[in-house]
């Protein structure tokens, strides 16, 4: 889970792609990086941080361009190094800069095939840096001085032919335009849209609508499974299907938890599809323990309020806010580390033991995934004086990892796998757990949108759309992903020669 963005503007864009990339840090808070093109020069900058932290007034002066693109990253299987901070670039051909979000499936088969056959070198653990170098060869094999449109297209149909996973990307190439592109099951979101300006229009690729509404640019449209559009740096606007047989299955656990609930994904607003999640869960509650001694729901802020207020209201239950937030502290689930998560968890909330002591509480969370959080808020509302307490789920049980840019890394780290409620329940020290069903979460996320008739639901139901996902690359990832591993690449990482600012 990263956030990319790409404009096209009539005066310098650094400042409209910082205030992008400061709207979808929620969806990664360990690198950002911009890069711009102006005068026949690249200009880049990227480090490890926060948006705020990564980019002071000197780098935003030497940001020049009325073109260029951005990414905020959160890893998956690469390390927390600067040196896979994004976006990535290569100068041959034409020098071309990308940003990505997703995960390449066959990244290290691609590997192998650049270095063996294309005879280019990647530097890093980012299926990121394979995506740009595969769109580098398949466009230098054109063999043209001077590109056409027509050329990225046919580049971006090669690139899709050789490349399988769940990706969306914004590339730039330099002097002539921005690329964007999708998966062909469109599993990570992209969207793109546009504003007219005194010096004429102006365009905006982004992962969630959020960021173009909030820079003042209207939606045209999301970017559809294989498609990709491309803006000239004059502002001229080319789209073209460039897969064979794309199919919408776009990743569910977006409107579960990984996007902003004000964004609109695939013509599904995340709020509304939150709403229906909340309504369906007090529905099941209702159907098991029609007689239940619920006093109140509380939510576990921020992902849990949207579904906890219908769901308190279906119960005809008191909603109250029960757990104060720290702002200043990241979202714990995309954490490196168990122990960064476990005390993340008490800096990040705090209990008001007025909505707590002597009550029955339900507590309502988007998901459970690894259990650690939920653990220790459910420990949280017992030492405030709880007299029960209950935990629902507006999500299924995630059972299964995700392959396709989420860090669900390991079976082993996720607390539903080959589990029963009630098990999970004592692990985390609930009185009684529920769980969203899968089919009312494909219902809430369909209502209103009837050309979504299928989603990635991977982590829920172990069936992974590509069709290219066995046991021997999930051991492949386990390897990769889990906490210990990570640990070993974080000590290791001031050893990685790092080329990617010699731009």
């Amino acid at each position: 889970m990263c956030g990319i963005i790409g404009i096209v503007g009539k005066q310098f864009v650094n400042q409209l792609i910082y205030d992008g990339l400061t709207v979808l840090q929620h969806r990664g808070q360990d690198a950002a990086g911009m890069m711009t093109y102006h005068d026949r020069r690249l200009h880049l900058r990227k480090s490890n941080g926060l948006v705020r932290d990564v980019f002071h007034t000197r780098h935003m002066l030497n940001l020049k361009g009325k073109i260029g693109i951005g990414h905020v990253r959160y890893p998956t299987a690469g390390s927390s190094s600067s040196a896979e901070a994004q976006p990535f670039y290569v100068n041959s051909p034409y020098g071309i800069s990308l940003a990505h979000n997703g995960n390449l499936t066959n990244g290290e088969e691609l590997k192998s095939e650049l270095f063996r056959d294309d005879l280019r070198h990647i530097n890093t653990d980012s299926d990121s840096e394979v995506l740009v170098n595969v769109l580098a060869h398949e466009l230098q094999r054109m063999g043209k001085p001077r590109l056409e449109v027509g050329d990225v297209f046919d580049a971006v149909g090669k690139l899709h032919k050789r490349c399988r996973g769940g990706y969306a990307a914004v590339a730039m190439i330099s002097g002539f335009g921005i690329l964007g592109f999708r998966d062909p099951f469109g599993i990570r979101p992209v969207i793109f849209g546009e504003r007219d300006t005194e010096a004429g229009k102006e365009y905006i690729i982004a992962s969630e609508s959020v960021a173009i509404d909030s820079l003042g640019f209207t939606v045209i449209r999301d970017i559809k499974p294989g498609e990709a559009i491309f803006i000239t740096k004059d502002g001229k606007l080319h789209t073209r299907q460039c897969a064979e047989n794309p199919q919408y299955s776009p990743c569910i656990f977006e409107h579960v938890y990984l996007a902003r609930p004000d964004s609109v994904i695939d013509g599904i607003s995340v709020y509304n599809a939150r709403l229906r999640m909340g309504e369906t869960l007090a529905e099941k509650i209702l159907q098991q323990r029609p007689d239940h001694d619920i006093d109140v729901v509380i939510p576990i802020p921020d992902t849990g309020r949207t579904a906890a207020l219908p769901l308190a209201q279906k119960l005809n239950v008191d909603y109250r806010e029960g757990f104060i937030k720290n702002r200043y502290i990241p979202r714990t689930f995309i954490m490196p580390g168990q122990e960064i998560r476990k005390k993340s968890v008490r800096q990040k909330l705090n209990a008001i033991g007025s909505e707590f002591k002597d009550k029955n509480v339900l507590l309502v969370d988007d998901s459970i995934v690894r259990g650690t959080t939920s653990g220790q808020i459910i420990e949280m509302a017992r030492n405030a004086g709880a007299n029960k307490v209950y935990f629902a789920s507006a999500a299924p049980p995630v059972s299964y990892p995700n392959v396709y840019g989420i860090d669900m890394p390991t079976v082993n780290e996720l607390i539903a796998h080959n589990k029963t409620e009630e098990e999970i329940a004592k692990l985390i020290g609930a009185d009684w757990l529920i769980y969203q069903d899968l089919d009312k979460l494909i219902e809430s996320t369909q209502t209103g949108d009837v050309h979504i008739n299928s989603f990635d639901l991977s982590c829920f139901n172990g069936e992974y759309v590509t069709g290219d996902i066995n046991q021997e690359y999930l051991d492949h990832i386990e390897g990769l992903r889990n906490d210990g591993a990570k640990s070993k690449r974080e000590a290791s990482d001031e050893n990685l020669i790092d080329l990617s600012n010699d731009v």
